[in-house]
């Protein structure tokens, strides 16, 4: 069951396009075969916009059927909102990028570092430099998801802060707590590990301008785009489509429509935490795709969407950004053409519970799918979509 809207920019309504058609074949042949229950998609491709809505909210033929404003937990595509906010911030010169944490975040003020990745918690030297707000950005300040069995993830785990695919159970100032009792993985800047760092800079933004998250992100983001379905919980469990994970026997339950999501959440967490629309986030993508206005000055965007790592972090990033990739300002970048969809320069990110959103600006493409399929891995991808779409260009 699916539903379309077609418009162009200058709001005529046009006649749906072949071209987009073969891009909307990939999500309801997944969702005829039973791999996900539902999507929604949104594309522009120059000056026209498709909005595709296929199967349905949960699994069972009584369930609702998908439609335009579905919400869904945007997972790690949350993280481009890091970007925006902390480049915006920076702009109005609330900090410089290479500011030290400590300021906001004293409890990182002197962390200790593992004299090796996986040495025992105890063995520990000084760190050679302070971490900064451009290390949590670049998520090079040596705390992070650790993919390995060492004593540092054992114990990520065991305060939970590990990285997973729901907000964590605690409050932004236990979590920081959390994170900042262990070592560093390694040296301020010397290396590369995903996710926690741009949690950390959630809570320090919201300590910088002494007001919640959700008001940041309103007042700079949703607000100024009339992103109104945006948020880190929906009050109404009617429209949020329930999340899955891939099990042996199939999709099994993640989360229900009335479950993390459909109350404030004790921690807004700016890594993954925001719940969201394909409209919303295309309209997002957008806005940055043709220059920022009216959410970072000119020339913000560039620096957002460059590549900001070594060639020796890019190595420790392949698991996560894969073959060809690598990370900005909040924002995995390509740097190589590795696969058929990529180009130097195209920017965006996927979220784990199933979501994707890129833009690249070679070929004059914006788009967004989510779905409520878990993400099996990093590299547990969206390759056939984004081939579609590149073909549309």
């Amino acid at each position: 069951m699916a539903g379309q809207m077609t418009w162009q920019d200058s709001g005529a309504v046009a006649p749906a396009d072949a071209g987009f058609e073969r891009v909307w074949r990939v999500p309801d042949g997944q969702v005829a075969s039973g791999r996900i229950p539902g999507y929604v998609g949104a594309i522009r491709v120059g000056g026209r916009v498709e909005v595709r809505a296929g199967g349905r909210m949960a699994l069972g033929p009584a369930s609702a059927p998908m439609v335009e404003d579905t919400r869904f937990r945007l997972a790690s595509a949350t993280k481009l909102t890091a970007g925006v906010l902390a480049l915006g911030l920076a702009h109005d010169g609330a900090f410089e990028l290479d500011d030290p944490i400590a300021r906001w975040l004293p409890e990182a003020a002197a962390p200790r570092v593992l004299v090796a990745p996986d040495a025992p918690l105890d063995r520990t030297v000084e760190a050679h430099r302070p971490i900064t707000v451009r290390h949590l950005l670049t998520m090079t300040c040596g705390w992070g998801a650790v993919l390995t069995q060492t004593p540092l993830q054992a114990e990520m785990m065991r305060r939970g802060v590990h990285p997973g695919p729901l907000t964590p159970r605690m409050t932004a100032d236990e979590f920081v707590a959390g994170v900042a009792g262990l070592p560093l993985a390694f040296q301020p800047g010397e290396g590369w590990l995903y996710d926690t760092g741009i949690d950390l800079l959630g809570v320090l933004l919201a300590r910088c301008v002494g007001r919640p998250l959700s008001e940041l992100v309103a007042e700079r983001i949703t607000g100024p785009l009339g992103m109104a379905s945006t948020g880190f919980w929906e009050p109404d469990p009617s429209l949020l489509a329930t999340a899955y994970t891939p099990g042996p026997d199939g999709l099994e339950l993640l989360d229900p429509a009335d479950g993390a999501f459909a109350r404030p959440p004790l921690f807004e967490e700016l890594s993954s935490g925001l719940v969201s629309t394909a409209p919303d986030v295309l309209r997002f993508l957008c806005a940055l795709a043709d220059g920022g206005g009216p959410l970072l000055p000119a020339g913000a965007v560039a620096r957002m969407t460059a590549d900001a790592l070594t060639d020796a972090q890019r190595g420790q990033a392949l698991p996560i950004v894969g073959p060809g990739g690598s990370w900005g300002l909040g924002t995995g970048v390509d740097i190589e053409a590795a696969e058929p969809w990529m180009t130097p320069g195209r920017w965006g990110w996927d979220g784990g519970t199933g979501t994707t959103a890129y833009v690249d600006p070679t070929r004059g493409t914006v788009g967004v799918l989510l779905t409520q399929r878990a993400k099996t891995g990093p590299m547990d991808g969206f390759g056939e979509f984004w081939t579609a779409v590149a073909a549309v260009a």
